[in-house]
C-alpha cells in the first residue's frame, strides 16, 4: 500500500452534514428502509448483523499486507464511510467490499452485483476519488457464500448515480412521510427492519383477502426480573448486572439475557446499572411496595419523526374519538365474551349473569355512534359496572370465601381479589409502557384518557385492551383452582389488603407465565405470545395514523 493512501486524512466540513454510505446501501434496497433507519432512527441486529460483523472481524484478523481498511468524509460528495478494503494491482487502486451472502445471477448464470450493493461500491469508489485525486476504474465485491469476486466499473454514468441517490437521501430525509411498503415482497424476508416496518399486516389491511406470512418475529427470550425483595441492592460488574439481596449471596446476569428489570419496594440501583441498563435496552421499571406503579426509566433515542406524527394525529379530536370507539368496544366485547364463558361453564343458566351479558350488548351497540368522548366515558363506565357486577358470579363453588367479593375496589383494595387485581393491572401497565417505548411513541399522549398523576395516558389506554386476557383471565382462574393462601399470600391491615412477599412472588410468576400463553390473532390468523403481543398492538397503533390502518384494537377474546 503506497504511503499517500496510507496517510489519508478524513476530508470533511461542518458547513454540510453527510450521508454514511450504508445508507445509501439501504436506500437502494427499499426506501422505507432507508426512513426508518437513517430519519426515525430505527435499528435492529438480527442474526444477519452478526454473522456480518463476524466476517469483516475473520477479514481484519486474516487481512494481507496489501490490504488496509480506510475511514472517509467529503462534504462535496455528502457522503462518508469506511471501506473494508483497497487493494493496488498493476498500479491501480481497487475499493473492495465483502457480502457473507450470494451474488445475483442474471438470466445467463452469469455472476452481478445486487443493486443495493453495486450503489454502495461506486459511492466508495467516488469518496477514494475525491480523497486522493486519483482516477478509479472499478470496485469489486467478493461474496462469501458462493467465493465470487464480481467487478463493477466506475463510469461517468456511474458517478451520477451516485450524486442522484445521495440527493434522493436528502429529499427522503425532509420528509416527515415514510415511504409506503415496497412492492417487492421477497425483499422483506431477509430485512432487519421487518418487525417494525410490519409489511405483511400492511399488505393485509390493503387486500383483506391476503393470508399475511408471518414475518413479526419470535418472542423475546430474554428475562425479566423482578426484585421484590427490600433492601436488595442492583449492581454492574462486567458485562452482567449483579443483584444482591441482604443476606444471600449475589447472583450476577449477563445484560444480554435480561430484557427488563423491575425494581419493587425499597431495592437499589446503581448509576451504574442504571447506564448499562441503557446501553443494553433493558427496560427498567418501578413499583411500589403496595403495588403502584411508579414510572420506567426512558432511554429512548432518535424517533422524533414519529413523535411528530403522533401528536400530529392525537391532536386531532375526531380521529382520537375514532380510536377510542375501538378501544371501548374492544374492551367491552372481551368483558361480555368472559361473562360468556362462565355461563357456558356453569353448566346451569344464571339470571343475573344472562342479564348483564344481554345488557353489556346493548350498550356496546351505542358505542359506534358516540358524538364525543365524554359519552364515550358514560358508555364504558355502564359496560364495567355491569361487568363487574356480574364477574363474583365466575367464582367457583369450591372457591374460598375469602375470595368472594361485591364491587371493584381500589386505592387500596379492600378484599382478597381486588388486590390480586390491582396487583396485575400495576405490572400490565408497566408492560404496555414497556412496549411504547420500544417501539419509540410518547406514553404521555394517549387518546382516550386524560392525563394524571404516574400512569402515562397512552399506556392506559393501549392496557384496556389486556386486561381481560392477560389478568382477569389469570386472576379468575388460579382462584377457582385453589392456588393462593388466604392468610400467607396476603397483608391485611385494617380494610386495606395487599399481597405479602410471597403473595407478590407468586402472583409474578403466574402473570409471567400467562405471558408466555400464546393468541392466535383474530384478523391476522397467526399466534404471538402475548409479551409479543403487546408489542404488536403499540405498532398496529402507529399504523392507524400513518395511513396503513385497520388492525388495531381487534384482540377480543373468542
Amino acid at each position: 500500500m503506497s504511503e499517500s493512501i496510507a496517510n489519508v486524512m478524513t476530508a470533511h466540513s461542518t458547513e454540510r452534514e453527510t450521508l454514511r454510505v450504508n445508507a445509501l446501501h439501504a436506500l437502494a434496497y427499499c426506501p422505507r428502509l432507508f426512513y426508518l433507519e437513517e430519519v426515525e432512527e430505527l435499528y435492529t441486529q438480527d442474526s444477519a448483523v452478526f454473522e456480518g460483523r463476524r466476517l469483516h472481524a475473520e477479514l481484519e484478523r486474516n487481512e494481507s499486507e496489501d490490504w488496509e481498511e480506510l475511514v472517509l468524509e467529503n462534504a462535496e460528495l455528502g457522503l462518508r464511510g469506511k471501506v473494508d478494503a483497497l487493494r493496488t494491482r498493476d498500479g491501480q487502486t481497487i475499493p473492495y467490499e465483502h457480502k457473507r451472502g450470494r451474488c445475483y445471477r442474471d438470466r445467463e448464470g452469469k455472476a452481478q452485483a445486487w443493486e443495493s450493493d453495486r450503489i454502495q461500491i461506486l459511492a466508495y469508489a467516488c469518496l477514494i476519488e475525491a480523497a486522493l485525486g486519483i482516477s478509479i476504474q472499478e470496485g469489486r465485491i467478493r461474496y462469501h457464500a458462493d467465493n465470487v469476486v464480481v467487478k463493477v466499473p466506475l463510469t461517468d454514468a456511474g458517478r451520477q448515480e451516485v450524486r442522484d441517490a445521495v440527493r434522493r437521501a436528502w429529499e427522503l430525509r425532509q420528509s416527515t412521510e415514510r415511504p409506503p411498503v415496497t412492492t417487492n415482497e421477497r425483499l422483506c424476508v431477509r430485512c432487519s427492519l421487518v418487525p417494525v416496518c410490519l409489511p405483511e399486516e400492511t399488505r393485509f389491511t390493503q387486500d383483506p383477502e391476503r393470508n399475511p406470512v408471518r414475518l413479526f418475529p419470535e418472542d423475546d427470550d430474554r428475562e425479566i426480573i423482578h426484585v421484590t425483595e427490600a433492601g436488595t441492592c442492583v449492581g454492574k460488574s462486567g458485562e452482567q448486572l449483579k443483584i444482591s439481596p441482604r443476606e444471600k449471596p449475589p447472583v450476577t446476569l449477563p445484560g444480554r439475557q435480561v430484557g427488563q428489570l423491575v425494581v419493587h419496594s425499597f431495592a437499589q440501583v446503581s448509576t451504574q446499572a442504571l447506564y448499562f441498563c441503557a446501553e443494553q435496552e433493558i427496560g427498567v421499571h418501578f413499583i411500589s411496595g403496595g403495588g403502584r406503579y411508579l414510572g420506567s426509566l426512558d432511554t429512548r433515542q432518535g424517533s422524533i419523526q414519529r413523535r411528530i406524527r403522533q401528536y400530529r394525529a392525537l391532536s386531532n379530536p375526531d380521529f382520537c374519538l375514532e380510536l377510542a370507539r375501538k378501544l371501548v368496544m374492544c374492551r367491552g366485547e372481551s368483558q361480555r365474551k368472559f361473562l360468556m364463558r362462565g355461563r357456558r361453564g356453569s353448566g346451569t343458566e344464571t339470571d343475573s349473569l344472562d342479564a348483564a351479558i344481554e345488557q353489556m350488548q346493548r350498550v356496546l351497540k351505542q358505542v359506534p355512534q358516540a358524538t364525543s368522548l365524554e359519552s364515550l366515558l358514560g358508555l364504558e363506565g355502564n359496560v364495567a359496572s355491569l361487568y363487574w357486577q356480574a364477574l363474583p358470579s365466575m367464582l367457583s363453588q369450591n372457591a374460598p370465601p375469602e375470595f368472594h367479593f361485591v364491587s371493584r375496589n381500589r386505592r387500596p383494595p379492600k378484599d382478597r381479589f381486588n388486590a390480586l387485581i390491582s396487583f396485575g393491572y400495576a405490572l400490565l401497565l408497566k408492560d404496555v409502557v414497556n412496549a411504547i417505548l420500544i417501539v419509540g411513541l410518547e406514553p404521555a399522549l394517549g387518546f382516550y384518557h386524560q392525563p394524571r398523576t404516574q400512569a402515562p395516558p397512552l399506556a392506559l389506554d393501549l392496557m384496556e385492551i389486556f386486561r381481560v386476557p392477560i389478568v382477569d383471565l389469570a386472576v379468575m382462574g388460579s382462584i377457582n383452582r385453589n392456588q393462593w393462601d388466604a392468610q400467607v399470600d396476603f397483608d391485611i391491615r385494617g380494610e386495606r389488603v395487599w399481597l405479602s412477599d410471597s403473595g407478590r412472588r407468586k402472583f409474578i410468576d403466574l402473570y409471567e407465565r400467562r405471558k408466555e400463553e400464546s393468541w392466535k390473532h383474530p384478523a391476522l390468523g397467526y399466534s404471538l405470545t402475548y409479551r409479543r403481543l403487546l408489542e404488536l398492538e403499540v405498532r398496529l397503533l402507529e399504523k392507524e395514523w400513518s395511513g396503513e390502518g385497520g388492525l388495531f384494537g381487534q384482540l377480543v377474546i373468542r
